[in-house]
């Protein structure tokens, strides 16, 4: 039985020596991280595999918006699954509007009286959503009303981002590296808000069920698929549904802060999907407990680093 071996470390080590020092500690959170920065070098680096992102939770608020735009314009992730609010964190940036830091111990009341909307400790203000409805409304008139009747999510979103003009945009390198983002809940956001009081006006049917048609082909063309899971919710659902009819993921790793004690999905570990014929049962996998948005860019540029 082998023992745990201390970690050496010395300021200055580069990320991919921090998590291989991780690796030789062999247990608990270490190990976890590291083996979620083997897993995606691996995806990086092995250009058979197809990478998904699932983003849930404040990720682009929280600061990572540029490093997953930087993922889809270096071609390191072929498709996102996304909520409808981080495409509307993404889009006010586009529009110049930022995001404020602010504190949680706020008092909510005169927020709203300056106009201010709080997550957690930071601030959008009002005149970003106002912003956004008006350029949605634009956008949704330049698509033709043919298309309009039945399009996708992940048609609608590739629409808009062709009308931005913001490199840092998720949804424009998307946009301009053909890379799909699918948004099944996209009804559940302020710009799914926006996409329904136009449609009081306009035409307009979006047809989640092509979303799925979608991802479904991509999945089952490819000839390896890693998943990236940041949070839970509907887009860590909706990729790993899809490859059900693939046999399941090559591989995935998930950083997450819910426990899986409770059976909610977001804190199901990733073997748990292997029953389900979502992961292969030879596939690799790590879940790292602890916040996406604080752990992902390490272990992202640790993985960069290797796979280079």
């Amino acid at each position: 039985m082998p023992y745990v071996r201390q970690m050496k470390l010395k300021p200055g080590m580069r990320l991919s020596r921090i998590s291989d020092e991780m690796r030789r500690s062999g247990v608990l959170g270490p190990r976890r991280f590291a083996d979620a920065v083997e897993i995606l070098a691996t995806m990086f680096r092995d250009h058979r595999y197809t990478n998904i992102m699932a983003i849930a939770g404040p990720i682009v608020p929280g600061g990572l918006r540029e490093l997953v735009s930087d993922l889809v314009s270096h071609r390191r992730i072929h498709a996102l699954t996304m909520t409808g609010a981080n495409a509307t964190h993404d889009l006010v940036e586009a529009l110049g509007h930022r995001h404020r830091i602010g504190t949680e111990s706020s008092d909510d009341r005169k927020l709203r009286k300056r106009g201010l909307y709080r997550i957690y400790d930071l601030y959008i203000s009002q005149r970003a959503i106002e912003a956004l409805e008006k350029f949605t409304h634009k956008a949704m008139s330049t698509i033709k009303e043919e298309k309009r009747r039945n399009i996708a999510p992940w048609e609608l979103l590739h629409e808009i981002g062709k009308q931005l003009r913001d490199p840092a945009s998720i949804l424009w390198n998307a946009s301009q590296k053909n890379v799909p983002i699918f948004c099944p809940g996209i009804h559940d956001s302020m710009l799914g808000i926006d996409l329904w009081t136009f449609g009081q006006l306009k035409p307009l049917y979006v047809n989640p069920m092509r979303d799925f048609t979608k991802i479904v082909e991509l999945t089952y063309e490819s000839k390896k698929i890693g998943l990236i899971i940041l949070g839970g919710g509907m887009p860590k659902h909706f990729a790993l549904l899809a490859n059900t009819f693939r046999g399941g993921l090559d591989a995935a790793v998930q950083f997450t802060m819910d426990r899986p004690e409770p059976g909610g999905l977001s804190g199901a570990p990733l073997d748990e999907a292997i029953s389900w014929g979502k992961i292969r049962p030879g596939g690799r996998t790590a879940t790292v407990m602890g916040d996406a948005v604080t752990l992902f860019p390490m272990a992202c540029i640790a993985a960069l680093e290797k796979a280079s």
